[in-house]
């Protein structure tokens, strides 16, 4: 070997300890490598659901009555495969999106783990619903829900531009899950007192809903 070889590679082999040079577990992760649900969450979700699962504009996921409510294969599916229509994305590689298979899941669970501090409330409707009246629907409105909404407290659920970013599957997580970090009740009302049946949920699901079309 030439000399002037040798020196190359002691030079190269040198450059590995030269102060300050980054080692091998300083170094960033490439994207797909990360497997700490902070920085996943952090990076992926938190924008919308906020920075510990409340306070975001988008259903807080930090909430027992909707992870009591929603299984583990429908929260794989709407973190894979997103909301088509509204402002919530695929993350999933296979949908589009930037995550592994491996980083939906470990959301999924940790999101379990993390934030189901309690047993979670057990009768709630189904998770998907229809056949909602919404003639009834303002009844039940009405009776349940107007005096925050239409008092300001609870902004307006039938604003259409709002309306045109959620799903009527968000609506009816609004008000089976509720929002505890904004004071909203679940399905059971306050102090778990007046339950909505399922009929009932999918009625004024339906009658928020007539209004992106302008209906009353």
């Amino acid at each position: 070997m030439r000399a002037g070889t040798i020196v190359i590679l002691m030079l190269l082999l040198g450059c590995e300890r030269l102060p300050g040079r980054p080692q091998t577990a300083d170094r960033p992760l490439r994207p797909r490598d990360v497997r700490d649900f902070a920085q996943l969450w952090g990076e992926n979700c938190a924008g919308c659901h906020g920075a510990e699962g409340t306070l975001g504009p988008a259903a807080a996921l930090a909430n027992p009555s909707y992870l009591g409510w929603v299984d583990d294969a429908t929260l794989k599916r709407v973190t894979a495969e997103g909301v088509p229509g509204t402002a919530m994305p695929a993350f999933a590689e296979s949908a589009g999106g930037s995550l592994t298979d491996e980083q939906v899941d470990i959301l999924v669970r940790e999101m379990r783990a993390r934030w189901v501090t309690a047993p979670p409330p057990t009768g709630a409707p189904p998770y998907a619903g229809g056949g909602g009246d919404a003639g009834r629907g303002a009844t039940v409105y009405q009776q349940r829900c107007a005096t925050c909404h239409e008092q300001g407290r609870g902004g307006s659920v039938v604003d259409p531009a709002y309306l045109a970013l959620v799903s009527d599957q968000a609506l009816r997580t609004a008000v089976v899950a509720g929002r505890p970090d904004l004071g909203m009740p679940d399905w059971r009302g306050e102090q778990g007192s007046q339950a909505l049946s399922p009929q009932e949920v999918s009625d004024v699901v339906a009658w928020m809903a007539s209004h992106r079309g302008g209906g009353a």
